[in-house]
């Protein structure tokens, strides 16, 4: 990330390639001066030196009398711009030699390349925007999903600042009361409320935890909540991953033991994105290969959110007593996890063995992965197992692993707060404690001073022109 950040910078905001229009970004102190050099409007005359704010102007580029383009040319001044500086937009035809001919001339004449998200870093440098809000410029343009989208939109409007600045303004009221005794420490007064801020620092830790505990959920939707399918060889488990994705991904054969290693793909239910994993076939073997695929399986298992357990509709009647011990076997071994038992294969059975199997194994959902009986009533089933509720109550959901540290961070020294005030022990201890939670709840927003590197890496992941 370079550093000069009073250089007028440009770069092609769409994706590149040749489409019908393109939008070529520069954004500084000088942008509209450069631009206007070589643009001449279809009204003579036309200088966008004089032009107001959010105004739109269409003309010629043109260097030596040579006309580059028609484009439409969108001002932006300063402060009211997505950077806070002046921004020119330039839609042009989609030619890739159009774009490079246009960012060509530019930079010949007083700009440079934009870093991977500079604009945004300029943006964010300029007050437009906190950091947290800033990296969910990245996670909206990454997203792939409804409940993706809404998160970060959600953190785009400042969800997580919305949060934690009330609290974090309070314990900073308290932090400068508690300052001020240290300064006092010899007349032995107390300017901080030790009643309310114990209160404080209560809320606090409870908030801390809420926000903590849904960056689990938070990921898994951002990235694909991870569903494991697993059960017994020839249950159906690959026809059932087939079925769900509508595609041979995975072989299916008679054969028990076909899977060997895990397969995965990933489908979206009703805006929300499934990240289904096929597993190996779980059972005593002495092949080699197939054991190492049976870890595997309990290992993705492990790893998972949901968990499929097939098994197979037309033995279950008879083994039913067997199968309900092997169902608590796999409940208890994954108690922490969300276990959905279905009985695969019921287009083999009549309708009074499809009323004795309900009866046997109840809270069991009955399908066909082969015919696709049933396989929208597990669609449904599915999207009621994950806690949308969150999004549709619009909850500050975390997502960003960074957000995720500093927020463990700022429990562990507001812990250290609450126990220095139970022992009672010195003010000057525990208001150490009281300004570590600040600086990490800071860290979050970008109001407290953020290591450069830190910058760098963030705006280093966006794509160039955002």
């Amino acid at each position: 990330m370079q550093t000069h950040i009073n250089d007028t910078i440009i770069a092609l905001a769409t994706p590149s390639g040749i489409g019908a229009i393109a939008v070529i970004r520069l954004s500084g102190e000088k942008a509209i001066d450069i631009v206007n050099k070589f643009f001449t409007s279809t009204k003579k005359n036309k200088s966008l030196l004089n032009q107001k704010t959010h105004t739109l102007h269409l003309g010629h580029i043109i260097e030596n009398d040579r006309i580059i383009d028609e484009v439409l040319v969108s001002i932006f001044k300063n402060p009211n711009s997505y950077t806070g500086e002046n921004v020119v937009e330039i839609s042009c035809h989609g030619s890739i030699f159009i774009q490079q001919e246009i960012i060509q001339l530019f930079l010949k004449n007083g700009c440079r390349m934009a870093d991977n998200g500079e604009f945004t870093m300029r943006a964010f440098l300029n007050g437009k925007m906190d950091l947290s809000q800033a990296e969910a410029v990245a996670d909206v343009i990454a997203s792939n999903s409804e409940a993706s989208h809404q998160m970060a939109i959600q953190q785009m409007r400042g969800g997580i600042t919305n949060e934690l600045k009330e609290l974090r303004g309070q314990l900073l009221d308290f932090a400068a009361l508690i300052e001020l005794e240290l300064d006092f420490s010899g007349e032995d007064v107390e300017f901080a409320d030790r009643t309310k801020f114990k209160e404080l620092v209560h809320v606090i830790t409870n908030v801390l935890k809420r926000l903590i505990d849904s960056f689990a959920f938070g990921n898994a939707m951002k990235n694909g909540i991870p569903v494991a399918i697993i059960g017994e060889p020839n249950v159906g488990k690959s026809t059932l991953l087939n079925a769900l994705l509508n595609e041979e991904k995975a072989i299916v054969s008679d054969i028990a033991g076909t899977t060997r290693d895990a397969i995965e793909d990933e489908i979206n239910i009703n805006g929300v994105t499934f990240r289904f994993i096929d597993t190996a076939g779980i059972r005593e073997t002495e092949d080699v290969v197939e054991n190492i695929g049976i870890k595997k399986a309990y290992e993705k298992a492990d790893n998972a959110q949901l968990i499929i357990f097939l098994v197979n509709a037309e033995e279950s009647i008879i083994k039913s007593s067997k199968l309900l011990a092997e169902i608590a076997t796999i409940k208890e071994r994954f108690k922490q996890k969300r276990v959905l038992v279905i009985a695969n294969k019921i287009d083999n059975l009549s309708e009074k063995q499809l009323s004795e199997l309900t009866y046997l194994i109840p809270d069991t959902l009955l399908l066909s992965a082969k015919q696709k009986i049933r396989i929208d009533e597990l669609k449904q089933e599915l999207t009621s197992l994950v806690n949308i509720g969150a999004l549709s109550n619009n909850e500050t959901i975390v997502t960003n692993s960074r957000h995720f540290e500093a927020l463990n961070n700022a429990l562990i020294a507001i812990n250290s707060v609450q126990e220095g005030i139970d022992l009672e022990i010195s003010t000057d201890l525990f208001s150490i404690d009281i300004r570590e939670c600040l600086r990490y709840l800071g860290n979050i927003t970008g109001e407290y001073d953020v290591d450069k590197d830190i910058l760098g890496h963030i705006f280093g992941n966006f794509c160039i022109g955002k």
